[in-house]
């Protein structure tokens, strides 16, 4: 991991203090909860867990947690809260786009990670292979924008997602039931950019 960059180490200390940042992990939870059939003997992996806004509001439902993440700085700021969290947690600093861990989760969730993924159709693959038969993906992300989301865009390769190419991407992968919600809406100066709540089963 010695060559990765860490967009984020001048971001992480201050990132759970965002009001807006909280709120939508809440509402993307939320949501989860309620399309997920989640039980307390269930291990899933948080993909792109950063500091584990969206961990902290699923671990009620869950037995375990495994935070993957590659920025070391989030994951410290994970480690910093984890008592806090009423489920078991265990944190990976690792980068899916090019790694691959070889580990079965019951269920993988995921929260405004999928933009930062180059190539999101190997990545459908790789989560494929880390569930066993009917475990879920619970992925959330931004519909298509105009690439003004982010005041920076470095490591960002999409602009949001059109759901008809998502969808596809996934079914190539061999994911079935594949199912869109909407999670939250964002507001910001210079638009409204809206969040979906991707579910697809193996």
């Amino acid at each position: 991991m010695e060559n990765t960059i860490d967009h984020f180490v001048n971001k992480s200390k201050t990132w759970d203090m965002s009001s807006e940042r909280v709120q939508n992990a809440k509402e993307i939870a939320e949501l989860i909860v309620s399309n997920i059939k989640l039980e307390r003997s269930m291990e899933i992996m948080d993909f792109g867990a950063g500091t584990g806004l969206l961990s902290y509001f699923v671990a009620p439902y869950v037995k375990k947690i495994v935070a993957v993440d590659n920025s070391p700085s989030m994951l410290r700021e994970f480690e910093n809260k984890c008592d806090e969290f009423v489920c078991e947690t265990e944190v990976l600093e690792m980068d899916l786009s090019y790694q691959t861990l070889d580990k079965k989760f019951d269920g993988i969730i995921s929260s405004m990670t999928l933009h930062h993924i180059e190539d999101t159709t190997a990545l459908f693959s790789k989560l494929y292979a880390m569930l066993p038969e009917h475990g879920f993906i619970a992925i959330a992300d931004l519909d298509s924008e105009d690439g003004t989301f982010h005041g920076d865009n470095t490591g960002v390769f999409h602009y949001g997602f059109d759901r008809h190419v998502l969808t596809a991407s996934a079914q190539k992968a061999g994911f079935r039931d594949v199912a869109f919600s909407l999670a939250n809406t964002i507001k910001k100066p210079q638009a409204t950019f809206s969040v979906f709540l991707m579910t697809a089963v193996k």
